[in-house]
């Protein structure tokens, strides 16, 4: 009788519904993520756009937290990336940054909270 771990038997079960077009995220990267939203009976696609300010990896479980600024109010939503709901992701600018969380841009306003942009 074979046994198998439990950590090996989960990542069989999760498999099927591991997104493989996924593009390499990083920190500091200003992305663009279509979440689909369902308003009646009709579906349509939702642009969220902004700053990955952390990134949480476990599998299918991986997360990002988004960071945007909106009417002067800062927006941060955490996206679940293996999720149906997410229809695209497109990365539109990549930054240098020298951390693996940014939540001191929280206390940053205007031209202060700017990262410098690397080109690949």
């Amino acid at each position: 009788m074979l046994k198998l771990n439990p950590e090996e038997t989960i990542k069989k079960i999760e498999a099927p519904f591991l997104k493989s077009d996924l593009p390499k995220l990083s920190i500091g990267d200003n992305v663009k993520i279509g979440i689909k939203i369902i308003e009646g009976n009709k579906e349509r696609v939702q642009f969220y756009e902004g700053t990955i300010i952390a990134k949480k990896n476990s599998s299918l479980n991986t997360t990002v937290t988004v960071r945007k600024i909106f009417q002067g109010i800062g927006v941060e939503r955490v996206f679940l990336l293996h999720s149906p709901k997410i229809d695209s992701i497109t990365v539109l600018r990549s930054s240098k940054v020298r951390r693996a969380k940014l939540y001191y841009l929280r206390n940053l306003k205007g031209k202060a909270g700017r990262l410098k942009q690397i080109f690949k």
